[in-house]
């Protein structure tokens, strides 16, 4: 058969054409595939765990991560407040955290976390949902002079001391939720994950 007649341009042009719609196909089928391999704001909201780097947290700072759509309040505590802590019991409703607020591997100790300088909470209060304040100074005019920083729900008055245990004779019924959590290693928080399922 003879090529008399064909145009060899116009042949690469249709072989590079055809090249570049095939690349742009595999393109478009690879990253929905590798999309997929992260979670999706969906699992996130039903539950996926997540990554808190905790490394710069500060004594006495508070960061805020959402799992679940919800706020968890991570606090790191210095050796003052973890005394502090002790000081409380006699006016809190439920000191040693005998409701079912938090993990059974949460030790029902004034300090309520794996790690007594880190501090685990939902930022949720217990009454109707408000989102309570971190109030970490102590004595404030507004709070008085016995108050030893903690969390203030401006929504109807309930007050948490620094471990999330909520004060007697507030509208809140129990204690802060404490997620599952654990630690991947000293400056990584993961929530979401069950300590003693990892």
């Amino acid at each position: 058969m003879s090529n008399h007649g064909v145009n060899k341009g116009r042949r690469r042009l249709l072989i590079g054409a055809t090249s570049a719609v095939g690349a742009v196909g595999v393109v478009g089928a690879a990253v929905p595939f590798v999309a997929s391999w992260n979670p999706s704001a969906k699992a996130k909201a039903a539950g996926a765990p997540v990554k808190a780097d905790i490394s710069k947290l500060e004594p006495g700072q508070q960061m805020i991560v959402e799992w679940r759509g919800k706020p968890v309040w991570v606090v790191r505590r210095g050796p003052e407040t973890l005394a502090n802590l002790e000081k409380l019991n006699e006016r809190l409703a439920d000191p040693m955290s005998e409701k079912p607020q938090q993990p059974d591997y949460i030790p029902h100790t004034p300090a309520r976390s794996i790690r007594p300088e880190i501090a685990v909470m939902v930022g949720i209060c217990t009454h109707l949902g408000c989102s309570p304040s971190y109030r970490p100074e102590i004595g404030p005019a507004d709070l008085g002079a016995d108050w030893l920083g903690g969390f203030f729900c401006p929504c109807h008055g309930s007050r948490f001391d620094l471990s999330g245990r909520v004060f007697k004779s507030v509208p809140a019924p129990t204690n802060l939720v404490i997620p599952p959590h654990k630690y991947e290693d000293d400056n990584t928080l993961i929530i979401g994950v069950d300590q003693e399922a990892a």
